[in-house]
């Protein structure tokens, strides 16, 4: 298989995955994805974190509160394989209850990957929200 193919089968089940459960409330198989090594960063639609700590915290947070999640969709618009980096660039439209409140909402999502140890981890997160 292809460093794209795969690469591509895993953004479109375990990385799907983990973005469903974070919107249901579970942190850790978004966690699991992301690289240990520094540098890791999110600039977020919500919160910013740099670094390993304040990650653990932004994550920690962002499954507190979101919950009940009805629908995740990542449109893929762009992405590339280049050796042992990869990045991504879509929408991710979510419909998901957020303290409590049903709301649902359009990001620009781009991410940006290493393969470490022969997986595929994020370490970095750009997302904002959509306004038309």
């Amino acid at each position: 298989m292809a460093d794209s193919d795969e690469f591509l089968a895993w953004v479109r089940s375990a990385l799907y995955e983990a973005e469903v459960a974070i919107h249901n409330g579970d942190a850790s198989p978004r966690r699991a994805l992301w690289s240990r090594n520094e540098p890791v960063s999110v600039l977020g639609a919500w919160r910013n974190a740099f670094g390993q700590q304040e990650l653990d915290d932004l994550f920690t947070g962002l499954a507190r509160q979101f919950s009940d999640c009805t629908s995740y969709n990542f449109e893929l618009l762009a992405y590339n394989v280049v050796g042992d980096m990869a990045y991504t660039a879509g929408l991710e439209h979510t419909s998901a209850s957020v303290d409590g409140e049903p709301r649902s909402y359009v990001l620009r999502a781009t991410q940006i990957y290493r393969r470490e140890e022969g997986e595929w981890k994020v370490a970095h997160r750009h997302g904002d929200t959509v306004t038309e």
